[in-house]
């Protein structure tokens, strides 16, 4: 690579205009036969789609709504989620995780992250359950399961602080990153109770807007499920239940019908881009001061980001270096949510979650995605030596 063309060297953080040159003609058509049709809301296209990522996701069911947040709120909702109720979940995720379950009035306690992965750390759940627990909600982070066995397994023990029964405790996964990853071969959003996926357009399954999605292999909730997402109605004007305008536009699930088919191909992709950085840093000799992303054993890692560690507590200059270079990053995320302002109400303190707390300092997540040329991650790797 000649001094000239590492001047113009530009590695956006994710390259949507890439992707969508590969794909133009199957989405164009996709979505004139939306406007031939004249049917926009709940469509056959929905209903598609909606078998489609149930087979993808090795479920019987799935629910299309209008985003990866709702979906968090209407499986709290099937649950039975309200007020006084504790949901146990993890402080380093996107603002939904928590957000859906205080709307409901119900108080989320967060346990702290795995040191590694960053995930939900199973370990530390059975302390946190009381009588008042009402759900789990572990989330996929990056692209990773967290480690699902010792949670459900917490799950079908049920709460045992109480004196009528135990009933299971139920599991909502928020799979919003983590489309396609597997925890020894089970599918992200199969494992638990409900799973919840996002389709904002930065996801590996992105649409052209807003969009979620909701899988289960119980029959009730997917019922349930079905009312909730149009103000309860069971049938055309008359309601069951309190639920909420949160529908599938069928605009959106023509766009992701054309995307799943080359979503194998896709992750695969990011597997090799994830795995060619690996070899990039060490041969680079970084890798005693960078830390990898780590994939636990027996994992399908789909790489939704790929997140360096940078542990001498200078993650943000490296970043505005980047920034200079013209290499993009972001923080996911630079507050924990028990220190975010709206949830001081809760009581938590800086120092409840270190490990959530270092991870917020000192975590980077670097491009990867497809289209992402091996120029360009040399660029990336070769602008993180330079500093």
């Amino acid at each position: 690579m000649t001094s000239k063309q590492v001047e113009r060297m530009k590695v956006p953080l994710l390259d949507l205009q890439a992707q969508y040159a590969t794909i133009r003609d199957e989405v164009r058509a996709a979505i004139d036969r939306v406007f031939e049709s004249q049917q926009f809301v709940l469509s056959s296209e929905v209903q598609a789609l909606e078998e489609e990522i149930a087979r993808y996701s090795q479920t019987k069911f799935a629910i299309g709504c209008a985003s990866g947040s709702d979906a968090l709120l209407l499986a709290l909702m099937s649950c039975d989620v309200g007020d006084g109720d504790e949901v146990i979940t993890t402080p380093l995720s996107f603002f939904a995780t928590a957000s859906a379950i205080t709307r409901l009035g119900a108080r989320p306690v967060f346990v702290d992250v795995d040191p590694q992965t960053y995930n939900l750390n199973s370990s530390l759940v059975a302390e946190a359950i009381t009588a008042r627990t009402k759900a789990i909600v572990p989330v996929h982070l990056y692209g990773q399961c967290a480690e699902m066995d010792p949670l459900i397994e917490l799950s079908r023990q049920g709460c045992r602080h109480t004196d009528v029964g135990s009933p299971e405790i139920p599991i909502i996964e928020d799979a919003a990153q983590a489309i396609g990853a597997e925890d020894h071969g089970r599918r992200a959003g199969s494992m638990g109770t409900i799973g919840c996926f996002s389709f904002y357009p930065s996801k590996n399954l992105g649409g052209a807007g807003d969009g979620g999605m909701l899988v289960t292999n119980d029959l009730d909730h997917a019922r349930r499920l079905h009312m909730l997402r149009v103000h309860g109605e069971e049938r055309k004007y008359h309601h069951r239940v309190i639920g909420l305008n949160s529908r599938l536009d069928a605009l959106q699930a023509a766009v992701l019908r054309v995307k799943l088919p080359h979503l194998d191909a896709w992750t695969l992709a990011r597997q090799r881009k994830a795995q060619q950085y690996e070899l990039m840093f060490s041969d680079a000799g970084l890798t005693e001061r960078i830390g990898l992303p780590f994939v636990r054993s027996g994992t399908r890692h789909i790489f939704h980001q790929f997140v360096i560690r940078v542990r001498d507590g200078r993650r943000d200059a490296l970043r505005e270096h980047l920034r200079a270079r013209g290499v993009g990053t972001d923080v996911y995320y630079p507050v924990p949510l028990h220190l975010q302002e709206c949830f001081a109400f809760l009581g938590y303190e800086k120092g409840d979650f270190p490990i959530a707390e270092a991870a917020a300092q000192e975590t980077l997540a670097l491009p990867v995605y497809p289209e992402l040329t091996p120029d360009q991650q040399d660029y990336v790797v070769s602008s993180i030596k330079d500093f």
